[in-house]
């Protein structure tokens, strides 16, 4: 589309008289102004999902610290209650781990079910313990499990923060007004110079998309810290 836009420019330039001196100085001004504006969006932008990715790394990390904390402290429950939460602790971590690694709709959502239900199933094993004995050491074992169920919640919320609909519209948009004044400007018919541009364009607009996109793309977040801890516990 961009390539399209700058050639409609050359085009729209060779239909209507040529750019005389005294008007080329202000159309190199304002060509240069939007070219300015443009490699700024998409500086901020590119930044803008940068964070994001960075954050959604954090946090699947911060996912497999709480979760590994619990594991150990489940030692401070009962024999019979620390059996039972450590084994829906290995179920949710394999959860965990599927969630990132899948792609389909179908799949995500049979991930998002089952999760929930273990953590439901986790908060309901540490109860009787809790009630029973509401001392200092089983509190800690609450506020670890607390903490488990509010990284995936602060995981989730990270994959839902994308660089919104308008930032995309407005990029695009200068985008189009950028190939548009190169083409009208260039003074030679059908010079090379109209292919680089969109081909930058394109291929930054590509690279923030990917680094948005928490599932899609080749750049992604995968599970590496969960997947460690999964094989620890599973050494032990």
């Amino acid at each position: 589309m961009a390539r399209g836009t700058a050639y409609a420019g050359d085009f729209l330039r060779g239909r209507r008289r040529p750019v005389r001196k005294d008007e080329r100085e202000d159309l190199d001004i304002v060509e240069a102004a939007i070219l300015t504006l443009l490699a700024l969006i998409i500086g901020f932008t590119f930044s803008m999902a940068v964070t994001r990715y960075d954050q959604r790394k954090n946090y699947e990390e911060a996912e497999a610290n709480a979760i590994g904390t619990e594991y150990v402290r489940a030692d401070l429950l009962p024999a019979t209650d620390a059996m039972s939460v450590r084994d829906f602790l290995r179920r949710y971590l394999d959860q965990r781990i599927a969630s990132y690694l899948s792609r389909e709709e179908r799949e995500i959502g049979q991930t998002d079910i089952e999760s929930a239900k273990l953590e439901a199933a986790l908060w309901s094993a540490i109860l009787p313990a809790a009630n029973a004995r509401p001392t200092p050491v089983t509190a800690l074992v609450v506020s670890g499990m607390n903490d488990v169920l509010n990284s995936q919640s602060r995981t989730q919320a990270a994959w839902w923060n994308r660089i919104p609909v308008a930032a995309w519209g407005l990029m695009g948009l200068i985008a189009i007004a950028s190939n548009l004044l190169l083409g009208y400007g260039e003074r030679r018919k059908g010079a090379l110079l109209l292919l680089v541009l969109p081909a930058v364009v394109a291929i930054s607009f590509l690279l923030i998309a990917d680094i948005d996109s928490p599932r899609g793309g080749i750049i992604r977040v995968l599970p590496h810290s969960l997947i460690a801890l999964s094989h620890s516990i599973k050494a032990q």
